[in-house]
């Protein structure tokens, strides 16, 4: 009995840890949250750790999107075009993970965490046109790349059990032209599509484990709410925190990879 809520304490601890990072830097909490299930929590196999991660992801972006919404951020055509074409990618994606053994997809994981944490090093916040809209207009040119760019984001995200905010945020920027800090809020409609539609392939797979999902998810509420306000004071130091949490995803995806090789 002890061990059971000692091991739900170091659930919620870590959601805590996903939750300040999401908070303190604005995205990338997620890419670490399997991982952390894996060789922190201990959740015994990958698509366990994939799928628990998926749920919990799913419902902190939904809190974080009613909270945009209500600040008027989201670009709602956009991101329900987007979307559309992402679920249909996440519901390939994850479906194809449960077929595959879950060393090889920690190994590929690990592989694409190390392609994040490269990019979080060298992206810079483009320019862009807060006057986006998509409209019966600018449908002809801009909804085929973000079908395009949905869908391909989207398998991602249902293969890996990620809410994908780095993949999907530069996806609209490209398919758009939209500024940074719209495709960031627009992003969340994404994240908690392919999160809900990932977790859900992975509850009827019964790869889910509701316990950790509730701890989890409690600790990451805690967590987000100091990220937030360690945010707020430290604002003239996001780059430097950015960069100081890239390199923290790379060095976990190394070891991600090492533990994934044969």
């Amino acid at each position: 009995m002890i061990e059971f809520f000692a091991t739900d304490a170091v659930t919620a601890l870590v959601g805590s840890l996903v939750g300040f990072v999401l908070g303190l830097v604005g995205g990338g909490g997620s890419i670490i949250a399997v991982p952390l299930l894996l060789y922190v929590v201990g959740l015994p196999s990958v698509h366990q750790a994939i799928g628990t991660s998926a749920v919990a992801v799913a419902l902190g972006a939904l809190g974080n999107l009613l909270a945009a919404h209500a600040r008027g951020l989201v670009k709602w055509p956009c991101a329900l075009v987007f979307s559309a074409a992402g679920i249909l990618g996440s519901l390939a994606g994850s479906h194809l993970a449960l077929q595959i053994p879950g060393a090889k997809i920690l190994a590929l994981f690990g592989g694409l965490m190390l392609i994040i944490g490269t990019l979080m090093l060298v992206r810079k916040n483009a320019e862009g046109d807060p006057d986006v809209r998509l409209t019966l207009k600018t449908a002809k040119s801009m909804a085929p790349w973000l079908l395009g760019s949905g869908g391909g984001v989207g398998v991602l995200a249902g293969f890996f059990g990620i809410g994908g905010g780095f993949l999907i945020v530069p996806g609209l920027m490209f398919a758009t032209g939209m500024t940074i800090t719209s495709a960031i809020a627009t992003s969340l409609v994404g994240i908690t599509a392919f999160g809900a539609t990932t977790a859900i392939a992975y509850a009827f797979a019964g790869e889910v484990v509701w316990r950790t999902v509730a701890f989890f998810v409690l600790g990451g509420l805690l967590g987000s709410g100091l990220g937030q306000w360690a945010g707020s004071k430290l604002v003239n130091r996001k780059p430097l925190l950015q960069t100081m949490f890239a390199s923290l995803v790379i060095i976990i995806a190394v070891f991600t990879i090492y533990k994934g090789m044969p």
